[in-house]
C-alpha cells in the first residue's frame, strides 16, 4: 500500500512521502545514538573486511534494518528511521577509504611504526579532513544532484522502499542478528582451534636431485636441476569469505578465484620447479617459506601491474559517465550558486557560511599536514592544492556516479590511484622524493578517497531523505558527527588487528593475514614514481598480463588481479560462497518460484549473509584484542591435526547448509506481495 502510494506520488511532479509541513520526530537523540553506534559496528567490520579480502559491503540495507528494528520498538517514526540509516552507514564509506590508504603508509615504510600516539592523530586527521570535506562538496550540490531526473538513484529509490515496507523490519533484524551471533560463534570456534580454520598441504613437483629439464634450440643444450614441493590450500573456513562469495555471485566469485589460481596453481608451482634447487641450497628454508616468498616477492608485483591496468580500465569502460559527471558537476555548482536561499524544511541545507569557512579551515589544516609529510611548505601547498581541485570534482564525479549506477559499483580506488599518480608526478616535479615525498603522495590519495567515498554515499541517503521527506540540513549533521566518531575511532579496529597479526607471527599490513590490496597498489605505485624502490620488470609483466585480460574481454582485470594478491585460501573460499549463491538459485528454479519469492529469498540472502559479515568481523577484532595485549585464545586440537581438518570440513558444510536453507525457508508464499529487494 505504502509503495503504491509512492509510485503513484513519483509520477507526476515529486512529492515526498512526508509532506513538508508534518510535524514528525526527526533528528532526535536516540536515531543519532543508534546511528552513532551502527557507524561505528559497521565501519569496523568492513574495516576488518577490507584489509583481509580486499572488499567492503554496502552498508546502507543493514543499517536500514538494524535502525527500523530498534527504533520501531520505542514507536519511532520513518524519519528517525532515515536519521539512523544515514548516519550509521555512513561508517562504512570512511573505513573503505581509510583501509585502501592509511596501511599504505606502513606498507611503504612512510610511517616506521603504527603504534604511537603521532599514528593516531595522522590516520584521524586524514580520515576527518576527507569525511568533512566529501560531505561540503556534496552540501554545495546537494539540491541540483538529488533533483536531477537523469540520475536514477538505483539503490536510493531501493532503500527508501526498505522504509516504506518497514513491517518486515522486525522479521529481517532477526535473521540479522541471530547469523551475526553465527558468524561470531564459527570464528571462535576456528580461534579456539575446534577446527582448523586454515589448511594447506605440500604436494611434490619433480624430485631434487633427480629432476632435470633440459633446455635446447639450434644446437644449444643447457641441463637444468628442478624440483620443488608447492604449497596447496583448501578454502578457508571462514564465514565473512563465504558470505563476500554469496553477496558478490558466482560469476565475480569465480573470477576473482581465477587469480588466485593462476597465482598459486601456475606461478608459485613453476617459479618453485626451476628455483627450487638453488632456493633449498641456500640453507633449507622450507618449502612453505619458499612459496610464500615466491608469491610475495614476484607473484604479487605483477599483480600490482595487473591491478594498475585493471583499475585504468574501470575508469575508461566509465568514461562518459566520469565525462558526464564532471561536466554536470560544474553545471550543479553554477546552477548551486545562483539559487536564492528557499525556506522550505525539505530544502534546508547547512549555511554557506558553515560551508565555505569549513573548507578553508580544511585547507589550511592540510598544507600544514602535508608540509610536515614533505618537509617543505612549497611541497605542502601543492600537495594541498591538488587534494582540493580533485577532491571537489572526483566527489562530485562520485556522486554522480552513484546516482547513475548506485554505490556498490562507485570505482572510489580507481579514482583514488588518478589522485596519486597526478599528486606523485607533481612532487617528482618539485625535486620532492624519498620517504617525505612517499607520505605526502598518500596523504593526497588518503583524503581524496575518504572524500570521495563519503560524497557518494552522503548523496545516496540525502536522495532517500528527498524521497522519504528528511530535512537535509539534519542527513548532513548526522552524518558530519559520524565522520567525527568514526574517524576518531577506526584507527583502533585497524592498529589491533595490524599489531595481533604481529603477535600472532605474521607482518601486519600487508601480510598473509591482513593482504589489503588496494593500500599495496597505493604503496607500490608511490614508492615507485616518488621513492624509486620499484620492480618495474615485473609490474611491466603484470600491465601487459592486464592488457592481455582485456583483449580476451575478462569482465574485471583488476577483480582478476585481485585474486592474485590475496592468499588462495582467500579466494577460495569467497568462491565457495558464489557456489552457494549458485545452489540456491538452482533450488528458486527446481521449487518454481515466483518472483516475490526470489525477492524474498534474495533479501534473506543478503541479510544471511551480512550477518555472517559482521558476526565474523566483531569476534575477529575481540580475538584481535586479546593477542594485542598477548593473551591469545587457548588452542583445544593441535594446530593441522587430522580431527581439527575433519571438523573443519564438517564447518564449512554447516556454513554452506545455513547459507542455503535459511533463504530457501523465508520465501514466503507466492500469492504475497513481493518486498523491495536488497542492493548490495
Amino acid at each position: 500500500m505504502c509503495v503504491a502510494r509512492f509510485a503513484s506520488k513519483m509520477q507526476t511532479k515529486h512529492v515526498p512521502y512526508v509532506p513538508e509541513k508534518t510535524d514528525m520526530r526527526e533528528f532526535t537523540f536516540r536515531a543519532v545514538l543508534i546511528g552513532l553506534v551502527m557507524t561505528v559496528v559497521l565501519g569496523a567490520a568492513n574495516a576488518y573486511l577490507g584489509l583481509r579480502a580486499g572488499m567492503t559491503i554496502a552498508a546502507t540495507y543493514p543499517a536500514a534494518v538494524i535502525g527500523m528494528a530498534l527504533l520501531r520498538l520505542r514507536k519511532g517514526s520513518i524519519l528517525e528511521e532515515n536519521m539512523a540509516r544515514t548516519v550509521g552507514s555512513i561508517g562504512e564509506s570512511v573505513a573503505a577509504g581509510a583501509i585502501f590508504t592509511i596501511p599504505a603508509f606502513v606498507i611503504s615504510g612512510a610511517w616506521t611504526a603504527f603504534d604511537s600516539p603521532e599514528a593516531y592523530w595522522k590516520s584521524t586527521a586524514l580520515m576527518l579532513v576527507g569525511g568533512i570535506l566529501g560531505i561540503l562538496f556534496v552540501t554545495l550540490l546537494r539540491r541540483v544532484m538529488v533533483e536531477d531526473r537523469e540520475l536514477p538513484f538505483p539503490e536510493s529509490v531501493a532503500a527508501s522502499q526498505i522504509h516504506l515496507a518497514g513491517q518486515q523490519g522486525s522479521k529481517a533484524a532477526k535473521l540479522l542478528f541471530y547469523n551475526l551471533g553465527g558468524g561470531a560463534l564459527i570464528y571462535l570456534l576456528g580461534a579456539l582451534n575446534i577446527f582448523s580454520p586454515s589448511n594447506s598441504f605440500l604436494v611434490r613437483i619433480g624430485e631434487m636431485g633427480r629432476s632435470v629439464v633440459t633446455l635446447s634450440a639450434r644446437g644449444y643444450e643447457q641441463p637444468l636441476n628442478v624440483g620443488a614441493a608447492s604449497v596447496v590450500t583448501a578454502p578457508a573456513v571462514s564465514p565473512a569469505y563465504l558470505g563476500v562469495g554469496y553477496i558478490i555471485g558466482p560469476r565475480l566469485a569465480a573470477l576473482n578465484f581465477s587469480g588466485g589460481v593462476v597465482a598459486w596453481g601456475l606461478l608459485v608451482p613453476l617459479l618453485a620447479y626451476f628455483l627450487g634447487p638453488q632456493l633449498q641450497a641456500a640453507g633449507e628454508p622450507g618449502w612453505e617459506t619458499v612459496n610464500d616468498a615466491i608469491w610475495r616477492s614476484i607473484v604479487r608485483p605483477i599483480a600490482v601491474g595487473g591491478m594498475l591496468v585493471g583499475a585504468c580500465y574501470t575508469l575508461f569502460r566509465m568514461r562518459k559517465n566520469l565525462a558526464a559527471g564532471l561536466g554536470r558537476a560544474v553545471s550543479d555548482l553554477k546552477r548551486a550558486g545562483s539559487q536564492a536561499a528557499i525556506p522550505s524544511r525539505l530544502d534546508l541545507d547547512l549555511s554557506a557560511r558553515v560551508v565555505f569557512p569549513g573548507l578553508l579551515a580544511s585547507l589550511i589544516c592540510m598544507v600544514l599536514l602535508y608540509a610536515y609529510f614533505s618537509d617543505t611548505l612549497a611541497g605542502g601547498v601543492v600537495a594541498a592544492l591538488v587534494m582540493i581541485v580533485l577532491g571537489f570534482f572526483f566527489a562530485a564525479v562520485s556522486g554522480n556516479l552513484v546516482g547513475m549506477i548506485g554505490s556498490s559499483n562507485n570505482p572510489v580506488s580507481g579514482l583514488t590511484l588518478a589522485t596519486l599518480i597526478v599528486a606523485a608526478l607533481l612532487m617528482v616535479s618539485m625535486g620532492v622524493s624519498g620517504v617525505s615525498g612517499v607520505a605526502a603522495v598518500l596523504g593526497v590519495a588518503s583524503v581524496v578517497c575518504v572524500s570521495s567515498a563519503v560524497a557518494g554515499e552522503m548523496l545516496q541517503d540525502l536522495k532517500v531523505g528527498h524521497i522519504l521527506g528528511g530535512t537535509p540540513r539534519s542527513m548532513q549533521i548526522g552524518d558530519i558527527l559520524g565522520v567525527l566518531v568514526a574517524s576518531a575511532v577506526l584507527y583502533f579496529p585497524l592498529l589491533v588487528l595490524h599489531k595481533a597479526d604481529i603477535v600472532a607471527g605474521g607482518v601486519g599490513f600487508g601480510g598473509r593475514s591482513l593482504p589489503a590490496p588496494q593500500a599495496g597498489l597505493m604503496a607500490s605505485l608511490s614508492q615507485g614514481i616518488v621513492g624509486g624502490v620499484m620492480p618495474w620488470p615485473l609490474v611491466g609483466v603484470g600491465i601487459l598480463m592486464g592488457l592481455a585480460l582485456i583483449m580476451v574481454q575478462v569482465r574485471s582485470p583488476m577483480l582478476f588481479a585481485v585474486g592474485m594478491y590475496l592468499p588462495l585460501e582467500t579466494t577460495f573460499a569467497i568462491f565457495i560462497g558464489g557456489i552457494i549463491r549458485w545452489i540456491t538459485s538452482l533450488f528458486e528454479k527446481r521449487r518454481n518460484f515466483s518472483d516475490a519469492q526470489k525477492a524474498r529469498v534474495e533479501n534473506a540472502g543478503v541479510l544471511t549473509a551480512s550477518g555472517l559479515i559482521a558476526g565474523e568481523a566483531m569476534m575477529g577484532l575481540v580475538i584481535a584484542a586479546f593477542r594485542f595485549f598477548e593473551k591469545s585464545p587457548p588452542q583445544v586440537l593441535a594446530a593441522g591435526s587430522g580431527l581439527s581438518q575433519v571438523l573443519a570440513a564438517v564447518a564449512l558444510l554447516v556454513i554452506a547448509l545455513i547459507m542455503i536453507r535459511v533463504p530457501l525457508a523465508n520465501a514466503g508464499r507466492p500469492d504475497e506481495p513481493a518486498p523491495p529487494t536488497a542492493v548490495m
